[in-house]
């Protein structure tokens, strides 16, 4: 049953369309991930259904029972708060009615009215009514829902008490789910909930949104994600609005053959059109020479042909592909040991982060590191650019590792935000400013964002800046911190792909299982202040974590 409908919707910004005439129905039960470039209006497309903004043409029809609950990419907490206490604040309905009840408990001690058999007859049957909407709302299970919403998204007892000051931003985003989905919504908006969050995290969000009883619409570059979650991929783009079956591996090789189909007609129907111009051309070649009237109707017989096919929308469109962004490494020559750790000790005061971890990562070898939040991966990036020292062991750096290093909060465009990005590329290499354009147009940025502030750039925009630094710096080591955060799907396969043509080596801190699959060919997991190794990527590392926790434990011996 369709509980939203979208009909021949326009909506627009600062002057700019950003879809035209786009219609959509979403089902009771739909599990719909919804894709597309950076800046194609998903966000806009997510406000739209929730109401917050208006449409300049069509409309937005929803069941009237069917509720909407929206969360935004940037959650914030109450400060000065606790993790438990954010958790159980009440949805606004049930809160109305539990200071209803409280009113009317205030009434009933009241000598007034239960000294009077009509008012407090009265009084009475508001409070039935108050307790029976109470009931409905859930109020007798508000606490044991919070508990199991928050189980079901992996927290525990022990976070109670976690100040919301110290959530990190992917926790912070949890609590905010678990909060509206306590609302019950008929359809849950989810504007790129899995970024900043961990691998395991993201296992406890694909639960949560398989197990929703309503629909999800999801915004997510997680490619892993959305299989796991989607049953239908909605593709934005080009002010268009594209419907796939299936998860986004399914959603990937449909999209593919239509587009072969799409050119292969689009060339037959040229060759056609081709071959009735040439025959209007001919037939009024014709006509001029020996002024026939016959031929004078064919020509026109046909030309109203080709301009109906115009008038109906039937040309075929050529198939293109969205421009991307040009980016490539080298690597070259750099040290064999490219980087070795020995009994490396990190702490702070008396808590210690990692003890004695040992590892070794050669010229060429491309390594994922993973583990929980705050288990000290962006520590350990840290210690190997020499911005901390460690509390115990050896850090070695090859003599010819060259570090690009690509940061998580755009950290290398500090002291740059209010300048452009042409005088950040000369300030990094001698350039002119016309040299300097080419390249930032090569990073898919438009040319008149060349010469904005880059605090007015978005994280995808930040992020093919801090891409282009690292082109620029030739490196023959790459230390990526989270580097598909923020990037379109598409900006991510252009990552991968230079990646895997990179002569020099890589350390990538992800928690994008996809990435690490394509990329990897080695694990490191810091974990419980320790580091084990896993060869291949992301798959084989969970087949091998599978593998050893199944393994039965000999005894004696």
């Amino acid at each position: 049953m369709h509980i939203i409908r979208l009909e021949k919707v326009t909506a627009s910004y600062a002057s700019t369309v950003i879809f035209r005439d786009l219609s959509w129905a979403i089902d009771d039960r739909a599990r719909v991930g919804l894709v597309g470039p950076n800046g194609a209006g998903k966000s806009t497309l997510l406000k739209l259904i929730l109401g917050e903004l208006p449409t300049d043409t069509g409309a937005v029809n929803r069941l009237r029972s069917a509720t909407v609950g929206y969360l935004p990419q940037q959650v914030e907490l109450t400060p000065d708060s606790t993790l438990i206490e954010e958790a159980m604040v009440m949805p606004p309905d049930l809160a109305q009615v539990e200071a209803d009840l409280a009113k009317i408990e205030a009434q009933l001690s009241d000598p007034a009215v239960y000294n009077n058999a009509d008012k407090l007859d009265r009084v009475l049957a508001r409070q039935a009514t108050a307790l029976q909407e109470y009931d409905h709302l859930g109020g007798a299970r508000h606490q044991s829902r919070v508990r199991e919403i928050l189980s079901i998204l992996g927290f525990t007892p022990d976070d109670d008490l976690v100040p919301t000051d110290a959530l990190s931003g992917g926790q912070k985003k949890l609590v905010a789910l678990a909060r509206l989905a306590l609302e019950q919504p008929a359809v849950l908006l989810l504007d790129e909930p899995d970024n900043h969050l961990d691998v395991q995290a993201k296992g406890y969000l694909e639960a949560f949104i398989n197990q929703y009883e309503g629909a999800v619409v999801i915004v997510s570059h997680d490619r892993y994600l959305l299989d796991e979650v989607a049953t239908e991929i909605a593709e934005l783009e080009d002010g268009k609005l594209k419907l796939y079956k299936g998860n986004y591996t399914a959603y990937t090789t449909e999209r593919e053959l239509q587009r072969l189909r799409q050119q292969q007609m689009y060339v037959a129907q040229q060759k056609e059109i081709a071959r009735i111009e040439a025959a209007i051309a001919r037939f009024e070649l014709w006509a001029s020479l020996v002024e026939n009237e016959r031929h004078i109707k064919q020509a026109r017989s046909r030309r109203r042909f080709l301009d109906k096919l115009e008038a109906n929308g039937e040309i075929i469109e050529k198939v293109t592909d969205r421009r991307l962004m040009e980016f490539q490494l080298n690597g070259g020559r750099g040290s064999q040991k490219a980087i070795e750790a020995l009994d490396l000790t990190m702490a702070f005061g008396d808590s210690r982060l990692f003890e004695n971890i040992n590892f070794l990562i050669q010229h060429g070898e491309r390594v994922g590191l993973i583990g929980p939040n705050g288990a000290g991966k962006s520590v350990l990036f840290r210690l190997i650019l020499g911005q901390m020292e460690p509390f115990d062991g050896i850090l070695k750096i090859g003599p010819s590792t060259k570090i690009g290093y690509y940061s998580q909060e755009h950290q290398t465009l500090d002291g740059w935000w209010d300048r452009t990005p042409i005088e950040l590329i000369r300030a990094k290499t001698p350039k002119s400013e016309g040299d300097a354009v080419a390249l930032l147009l090569k990073f898919a940025f438009k040319y008149e964002q060349t010469r904005l502030p880059i605090h007015n750039f978005s994280g995808g925009e930040r992020s093919r800046l801090q891409l282009a630094l690292l082109m620029l710096s030739g490196p023959n080591f790459l230390l990526l911190d989270e580097p598909t955060n923020n990037l379109d799907i598409a900006s991510v396969e252009v990552l991968e792909a230079v990646m895997e043509d990179f002569e020099g080596g890589v350390l990538a801190i992800s928690h994008d299982r996809y990435f690490l699959d394509r990329v990897v060919d080695r694990v490191l997991e810091l974990k419980d202040g320790a580091m084990t190794g896993y060869l291949g990527g992301y798959t084989d590392y969970v087949e091998a974590v599978k593998s050893a926790r199944n393994k039965p434990i000999r005894q004696g011996a």
